[in-house]
C-alpha cells in the first residue's frame, strides 16, 4: 500500500495563502503611511503652551513666564510672515495680486501647524505647484523661495508634533514630488530639491534624535517614580515588620506572666478550693495558647537573621540614657517633662521612645551641629510628644546628610497604630519640629498600673 501525499498550491489571489516576509513589511509600512499622514489628518490638534518648568522659564515672572509658554506660537507666526514676504522680496513685489496669492499659499501651511499639523503638511505639498504656477519668470523650481520656507518649516514643525515615522514618511513624499517634478519639468532649470532633500533630512534627523532623547528620558522618570513608590511601600512593609517584632516581645512578656502568676496563684491559698484551681488552670492554658499563637503569627514576618533582644523593649523611663548616648555624638539636647508621670501602657511607651530616638537620629543626619529639644507631655487623656531642633549653624564643618523621609514614615505608622496624631514641618527659627499625641485611656493606664 502506497500513501501518496498531495500539496496544494495556493491560487494567486487566495487571501489564504501564507505571505512573505516582504509582502508583509511592506503592507506594514503602507500601513503606517496610511495611519500617520492619511487617517483623520485634517483633525483639530492645537499646539499645547510650552512647559515654563525649565532652568530658564522658572526664573521669570508670572506675567513674563506666561509669555514664554506661548513663544512656539510666536515663532510659527513669524516664520508664517517671512513665508509669505519670500517671494514678494525674491521679485521686488511684482505682480500686486499674484504675489498676494502666492504669499498666502505659504503662510496659510506653516500657520496650520498650530491646530492641524498633518493636514498643514498636505496643504504645503498642495501649496508648492501653487506657488511655481503663479511665477512668472519660472526660475527656481520646484520650491520657490516662500515656498521653500514654507515646506521645510512644516516638516520640521510636523515632525516635532507627531512621531519620527511620520517624519520619515514626510520626506519620502517629498523625496518622490521633487523626482517627479525634476522629471517633468526639470530641464534647463534650477532645481531647488537637492538643497531642499538636505536640509529638511539633516532637520529631521535632529528632530528624531530629540524624540528619541525625551522618550528615553521620561522612561527614566517613569522608572524612578515606580522605584522610588515601591522602595517607601518598602521601608513602610519593614518598618510595620518591626513594630509586629517589639510588640510581640512587649505582649510575650506580659502573657508570660500572666501564665507564670495563674500557675503560682493556687499555692498562696491554703486549702483552695476546687473551681478557682480549674479557673486559674484554664487562665494558663489560654495564657500559653496565646502565646503560641503569637509567636507563630510573628514567624510569617520576621526575618531569619533576626534574634529577640535579651533586654526588655524601652519604655520612657529610658529616656535618659537615650539623652546620654546622642549628647556624646555631639548633639545638644534637652528635656522637659510637663504633667504627673504614670506608667502607660507598654505599646504606647515602646512607640513613645521610637518617636522621639528617630526624631533625634533626623537631627544628626540632617541638621548636624543644632540644638534640640525634647518635650514629654502627661496629660488627663495620652501622651504629648514634641522634638525640635534649631537650625544648622553658619559655617558648619559637617554637611547634612540627604534622606528620603523614611523615617518620618516610621514614626506615622507607629502614630497611626495608636489611633494618635502626628505633624511634622519647618519652624520659624529655620529648625524642624515633630509633634505627637498619643492617646491613652483612663482604663488602660488603670489596669497597668
Amino acid at each position: 500500500m502506497t500513501e501518496t501525499t498531495q500539496t496544494r498550491t495556493p491560487h494567486p489571489g487566495d487571501a489564504s495563502a501564507p505571505r512573505s516576509p516582504e509582502y508583509r513589511l511592506a503592507m506594514d509600512a503602507l500601513g503606517g503611511l496610511r495611519q500617520d499622514l492619511f487617517h483623520d489628518a485634517f483633525a483639530y490638534r492645537p499646539l499645547p503652551p510650552m512647559a515654563t518648568d525649565g532652568p530658564l522659564t522658572r526664573r521669570l515672572p508670572g506675567r513674563l513666564r506666561s509669555y514664554a509658554a506661548r513663544l512656539p506660537h510666536a515663532v510659527v507666526v513669524g516664520v508664517a510672515v517671512i513665508a509669505f514676504l519670500g517671494d514678494s522680496m525674491a521679485r521686488g513685489f511684482m505682480n500686486g495680486p499674484l504675489t498676494l496669492l502666492s504669499g498666502l499659499a505659504c503662510a496659510v501651511p506653516v500657520l496650520a501647524t498650530l491646530v492641524r499639523p498633518v493636514g498643514a503638511f498636505w496643504m504645503s505639498m498642495a501649496a508648492t505647484p501653487v506657488t511655481a504656477v503663479l511665477d512668472s519668470s519660472f526660475g527656481e523650481w520646484p520650491w520657490l523661495p516662500g515656498a521653500f520656507i514654507c515646506h521645510w518649516t512644516v516638516l520640521v514643525v510636523v515632525a516635532i508634533r507627531t512621531r519620527p515615522r511620520a517624519a520619515a514618511w514626510m520626506w519620502v513624499l517629498t523625496a518622490a514630488y521633487a523626482v517627479l517634478w525634476a522629471g517633468a519639468f526639470g530641464d534647463g532649470q534650477y532645481n531647488t530639491s537637492a538643497p531642499m532633500l538636505f536640509l529638511s533630512a539633516l532637520a529631521l534627523l535632529v528632530v528624531a534624535v530629540w524624540h528619541v532623547r525625551r522618550e528615553a528620558r521620561q522612561e527614566v522618570t517613569a522608572q524612578r517614580t515606580v522605584t522610588e513608590h515601591e522602595r517607601s511601600r518598602r521601608t513602610l512593609l519593614e518598618e510595620r515588620t518591626n513594630i509586629a517584632r517589639e510588640l510581640h516581645d512587649v505582649v510575650a512578656h506580659h502573657m508570660s506572666v500572666v501564665a507564670i502568676q495563674a500557675e503560682a496563684a493556687p499555692y498562696r491559698v491554703e486549702n483552695p478550693p476546687a473551681e478557682l484551681e480549674r479557673a486559674f488552670a484554664t487562665i494558663r492554658e489560654n495564657a500559653v495558647a496565646a502565646l503560641t499563637e503569637l509567636r507563630r503569627v510573628l514567624g510569617v514576618v520576621r526575618a531569619e537573621d533576626y534574634e529577640a533582644p535579651d533586654a526588655p523593649q524601652p519604655t520612657l523611663a529610658d529616656l535618659d540614657a537615650l539623652l546620654a548616648n546622642v549628647r556624646d555624638a555631639g548633639l545638644t539636647v534637652d528635656k522637659a517633662v510637663t504633667g504627673a508621670v504614670r506608667e502607660l501602657p507598654p505599646g504606647v511607651e515602646l512607640s513613645a521612645y521610637r518617636i522621639v530616638q528617630e526624631a533625634l537620629s533626623n537631627t544628626l543626619r540632617h541638621a548636624p551641629g543644632a540644638t534640640a529639644r525634647v518635650e514629654v507631655s502627661y496629660v488627663l487623656g495620652g501622651l504629648g510628644l514634641r522634638v525640635v531642633n534649631g537650625p544648622v549653624p553658619v559655617p558648619s564643618l559637617v554637611k547634612p546628610s540627604p534622606g528620603a523621609g523614611h523615617g518620618i514614615t516610621g514614626m506615622r505608622e507607629r502614630v497611626t497604630m495608636l489611633n494618635g496624631e502626628m505633624t511634622t514641618g519647618p519652624t520659624d527659627e529655620q529648625g524642624f519640629e515633630v509633634t505627637v499625641f498619643l492617646p491613652v485611656t483612663a482604663a488602660a493606664s488603670e489596669g497597668d498600673a
